[in-house]
């Protein structure tokens, strides 16, 4: 079954998550990810846990379907290994320290005479030029910048996302900016130059709070899991002690809302609540409201009463209802892939095609495909052993 990256080679100097979530999805779709790691230890997100039968839980999400290759990029002869490689490349991901990759002359700009169909691909936390162009990033870092932390917690404690945000808007726009520029060099037969930035990508993220401030409005407010603008749309307590998320969008859910799953049908008429904006004001009483009618119900009840009123509705999940979720085990969404730690449960992308089926295949140990690759690249025996001496692989 042909995929649509079939064919397609990605060479990827990279570390943590924006990167790697970006080429673990050109290699979902088929592309040979050739993931070069430093010799010994690789990408530093294998040690950020042990959670996952002895791996880290970052590095099994973000890494399967990928080649890895050890290099000592600090070495001429690995460098020189490296370049070489470049030269049947589609495409280059690098999510380096600022410059680094410049340095070593894998800037686009030094590659593209010499292989004028590449596709550079650079990510980096504040883009290639401006003044912030050399400060260090981190995901925190990034949604606090980019505005993130001050309309996510409570009115009393700013908080971040329970997931890394920044580096996944980062990594999804870098995806989708390498298949543009696949696409783009069919038509015109010259590669790129794509300079992704986790700040760019994590404020097109933040456009709705942006222009809810237009002109030096009143920002959204910090909310907790509830809407900082529409009310009722949030947590609500059932008597068992289990939490409902429900949201209603219109007069016509309120009226619905009020009726049916409330048994209160005054209070479609009380003009503290006529309105949004009035149930917005008037939340806190709204609250009680809503609470007091829950009180006598378990979960599964107001879950049932919300259902049958069609008002919108989900449990709040923890991570084992989430691995336990009968939606997507309806749907088959798990896979089994290998690791160094044996097999392990994985989902599916995102996204099912008729066409094709994902490229669902083991995490790799650190330089497991080293040899192989180097051997594709013509070197023999005793290169192999030059390398090893001069500790370049």
């Amino acid at each position: 079954m042909t995929r649509p990256l079939d064919g397609i080679t990605v060479v990827s100097l990279e570390h943590a998550i924006a990167a790697p979530f970006c080429t673990r999805q050109l290699a979902d779709l088929g592309a040979r990810v050739i993931k070069v790691e430093r010799p010994g230890v690789g990408d530093f997100a294998r040690a950020y846990d042990t959670r996952v039968n002895g791996e880290s839980s970052h590095f099994v999400w973000t890494n399967r379907s990928k080649e890895s290759l050890t290099l000592n990029l600090k070495n001429p002869q690995a460098l020189a290994v490296l370049m070489t490689l470049l030269t049947d490349a589609d495409v280059l991901v690098q999510n380096l320290a600022p410059g680094a990759a410049a340095r070593m002359g894998l800037s686009f700009e030094a590659l593209h005479a010499q292989h004028p169909r590449l596709i550079v691909c650079d990510i980096s936390g504040y883009g290639d030029n401006g003044p912030y162009r050399d400060k260090k990033a981190y995901d925190l870092l990034i949604q606090s910048e980019a505005g993130f932390l001050s309309v996510t917690g409570t009115p009393e404690t700013p908080s971040k996302a329970g997931n890394s945000v920044a580096d996944i808007a980062a990594g999804m726009y870098a995806y989708s900016n390498i298949l543009s520029a696949l696409l783009l060099r069919g038509k015109t037969g010259q590669g790129s130059h794509i300079d992704v930035s986790m700040l760019e990508s994590l404020s097109e993220w933040m456009s709705f709070p942006m222009y809810y401030a237009y002109q030096c409005a009143t920002p959204p407010a910090r909310a907790g899991a509830s809407h900082a603008s529409i009310y009722p749309y949030g947590p609500f307590p059932a008597g068992d002690g289990g939490t409902v998320m429900l949201g209603l969008q219109n007069e016509r859910e309120w009226k619905i809302f009020g009726e049916q799953v409330l048994l209160q049908p005054n209070l479609v008429a009380d003009e503290r609540f006529a309105s949004n904006s009035q149930r917005h004001h008037n939340r806190a009483a709204l609250y009680e409201l809503i609470r007091q009618a829950f009180a006598p119900l378990s979960t599964e009840q107001v879950v049932q009463r919300l259902e049958d009123a069609g008002i919108a509705n989900a449990r709040m999940n923890d991570m084992a209802g989430l691995w336990a979720h009968p939606q997507l085990k309806a749907r088959e969404r798990w896979r089994e892939v290998g690791s160094p730690a044996g097999p392990i449960p994985a989902l599916l992308p995102p996204g099912r095609n008729n066409a094709f089926d994902y490229r669902m295949d083991p995490i790799p140990r650190v330089g497991e495909h080293t040899e192989t690759i180097l051997r594709e690249l013509g070197l023999g025996d005793t290169d192999l052993s030059a390398l090893r001496q001069a500790q370049a692989i």
